[in-house]
């Protein structure tokens, strides 16, 4: 057998990166569980195999640079639409990236491996993940526990969440790993094995009982029908002067196409879908009510309040009046606004962000917005919908979830789909259904389940007619929150760090 222990700390980094890169397959769009599963077992492998603290993160940072750099390949993406501009910044944006993300699980390697005991990167490496999710804004991009996604574990998050998935995934890893490194252990795997199954089972159980079925002629109330717009305007050209008119104009055709069965009771425009500002454009919203009849419109759009600049959703009543605006309260660093703009404007210095480096207002925060005959919604404009522990503090439940977004800035193939799987995870959550529409794609319809109904393909102009599924009953989750996996980790890292104090007393 190899002896990790004795290998070169490049080598074992080395081993690292490659490790990292292979959890990351387990993501969407690979979704290969399996393989993230043995790249986590070797991840904890190369941890026992540190001498040191100090070498503990050096890997665990090498392990995360894979991982990160993997699933965060996308983020390239936006400096490919002015290549000419921005194009060099690409590869120094990933890794950076990823360089960054990757000290949060180094630093989770170093402590466990000071604490002294390999059950102990179970709970730091969790409290990490958990970390970037809530300092410095968060970027809870890629949770571990989102491999789960239609792996039967994955509706346990409307019980424990995203980071219980996680804590419960690496606990197992850790569980297999320590069984099968000692032989006489090897009987425990089964006893390791059967909860993984149990859990499976009893969230298949609770997808097909949460799904509910009507008595025998009983009479199914007919539900909203919900139409999605998808222009399909890629990014480089979406902004283009002679471009602009024929995708306002296909979202408009798309609007006024006749429903071939019930006719829609509202429709949806992706994230700034509107080239104009939200109050002006020569009539164009007079345009849109007209297309949409006498159906209410949502409307991704920009808006001016004096000097400020906001991501908006707008909703268009039957009468063609404005009926209320949601400003997007959590912005993209570096893409919607610029850290520091204050200053950065003082000493005239321009950016990437959007505006020349002064980027969009912050709105007020997430909130419910009515829309006629479908009750409420909580809407999410692109990056909201990746922050679990927001949208569940929102003090009133919504009826349903509605999520706006432009992954044209992403790509066609990872940024989208992984967008995508951690917006089922939300409405998972929930319980609550989430109507998702995307400028090129992928919209969708997803039940309180996580089960997409009906959807658009990515690169593809079109629009959907399809009924908005009903909500579920509130889950743990939706209740709770991260509060009782907040405990536990707190609960456990102490007891850890404890019991490293009296060993050494």
């Amino acid at each position: 057998m190899t002896d990790v222990a004795a290998w070169s700390l490049r080598r074992k980094m080395l081993s690292g990166v490659l490790g990292g890169a292979v959890t990351g397959l387990a993501q969407a769009p690979f979704s290969i569980v399996w393989l993230g599963l043995l790249g986590l077992a070797a991840g904890f492998v190369l941890f026992r195999a540190a001498h040191t603290p100090r070498q503990a993160a050096w890997i665990g940072w090498a392990f995360g640079l894979g991982y990160f750099g993997l699933v965060l390949s996308w983020i390239v993406e936006p400096f490919l639409v002015d290549i000419a501009r921005h194009g060099w910044m690409a590869p120094f944006a990933l890794i950076g990236m990823a360089a960054g993300m990757a000290l949060f699980w180094g630093a989770a390697f170093g402590l466990a491996r000071w604490q002294g005991r390999t059950v102990a990167l179970v709970v730091f490496w969790t409290i990490a993940e958990v970390t970037r999710t809530y300092v410095l804004t968060g970027f809870p991009w890629g949770l571990l526990g989102y491999i789960w996604l239609d792996a039967g574990l994955d509706q346990l998050a409307a019980s424990i969440g995203p980071h219980g998935l996680t804590l419960l995934t690496l606990g197992g890893v850790w569980a297999l790993t320590e069984a099968l490194r000692h032989q006489k252990r090897l009987i425990l795997v089964p006893l390791v094995v059967l909860p993984f199954v149990a859990m499976i089972g009893f969230g298949l159980a609770q997808a097909a009982l949460s799904q509910g079925h009507p008595s025998i002629g009983e009479a199914t109330p007919p539900r909203p029908m919900v139409r999605l717009i998808q222009p399909n305007a890629p990014q480089h050209l979406k902004w283009d002067p002679e471009m602009i008119p024929v995708f306002f104009n296909r979202s408009l055709g798309f609007t006024a196409t006749p429903a071939k069965a019930a006719v829609p009771d509202v429709m949806i425009w992706p994230e700034t879908s509107v080239p104009y500002l939200l109050g002006t454009g020569q009539g164009a919203y007079d345009m849109i009510s007209k297309a949409a009849g006498d159906v209410p419109v949502v409307l991704g759009v920009q808006r001016r309040d004096d000097s400020q600049y906001y991501n908006a959703l707008a909703v268009l009543g039957a009468d063609g009046s404005i009926q209320d605006v949601y400003d997007k309260s959590h912005l993209v660093p570096f893409g919607e606004y610029m850290p520091g703009g204050a200053l950065a404007s003082a000493l005239s210095l321009k950016g990437l962000a959007a505006n020349e480096g002064y980027g969009f207002g912050t709105g007020a925060g997430l909130r419910l917005i009515e829309i006629a005959g479908l009750g409420h919604a909580l809407p999410l404009i692109c990056y909201e919908a990746i922050f679990p522990h927001e949208i569940g503090g929102v003090a009133t439940r919504a009826d349903w979830l509605l999520h706006i977004t432009n992954d044209a800035w992403f790509g066609q193939y990872t940024g989208p789909q992984q967008h995508l799987a951690q917006a089922r995870f939300r409405a998972i959550e929930q319980g609550l259904p989430m109507v998702r529409a995307a400028n090129t794609g992928i919209s969708a319809m997803i039940d309180g389940r996580g089960q997409i109904t009906a959807h658009l393909p990515l690169g593809e102009a079109g629009f959907l007619d399809v009924e908005l599924p009903p909500a579920l009953p509130a889950t743990i989750y939706a209740r709770s929150g991260d509060l009782p996996i907040l405990l536990l980790l707190m609960i456990s890292g102490a007891a850890l760090l404890l019991k490293r104090r009296r060993d050494n007393s």
